[in-house]
């Protein structure tokens, strides 16, 4: 998993609680599909430049909430899901459950470029949309947002040339 979670330790949310926020918000709106492998507690913390404690406080209240699974032999992966559509089956107790397969390849989807302001508006509403289907509230979706404008800021920027 690209490391897509921003820290922002100038806000009063505890950094256990952004880093359990925006992966929920990923499985949310389908970055993260069922079956993906996480990256270890210790990889993310030091990605995040923060304490181990921190993101494994987040995956275990992840999993808590049936966002996620761990166990050894995988690590922690991105809990099943039911859709809408999808028959539902009785209830799985966990020595029943099959193991998810693994995700299938990720469509890149290139936006074209808007032209006016009334598109941006069309596109803003849109997001909002999807965000109220996915279930998100609006705390979520401005975390989402910053942590997307924090990564475009930072790719922006200019990179060091090696050694000359």
């Amino acid at each position: 998993m690209e490391a897509r979670i921003v820290i922002d330790l100038g806000t009063a949310t505890p950094p256990y609680e952004q880093v359990k926020t925006q992966i929920t918000s990923l499985i949310a709106v389908g970055e993260l599909q069922p079956g993906t492998r996480l990256p270890t507690i210790r990889s993310l913390a030091g990605d995040l430049g923060v304490a181990a404690g921190t993101v494994a406080r987040a995956y275990k209240e992840l999993e808590a909430a049936g966002h996620v699974a761990s166990n050894r032999r995988q690590g922690t992966v991105v809990a099943g899901r039911r859709s809408p559509a999808a028959p539902s089956s009785p209830s799985r107790t966990p020595d029943t459950a099959q193991p998810s397969p693994p995700p299938p390849q990720k469509n890149i989807i290139k936006l074209s470029p808007v032209n006016n302001a009334l598109e941006v508006m069309a596109a803003v509403d849109h997001l909002l949309d999807a965000g109220d289907q996915a279930g998100l509230d609006e705390k979520t979706l401005v975390s989402l947002l910053k942590g997307r404008l924090s990564q475009r800021a930072s790719l922006a920027e200019p990179q060091p040339d090696g050694p000359s």
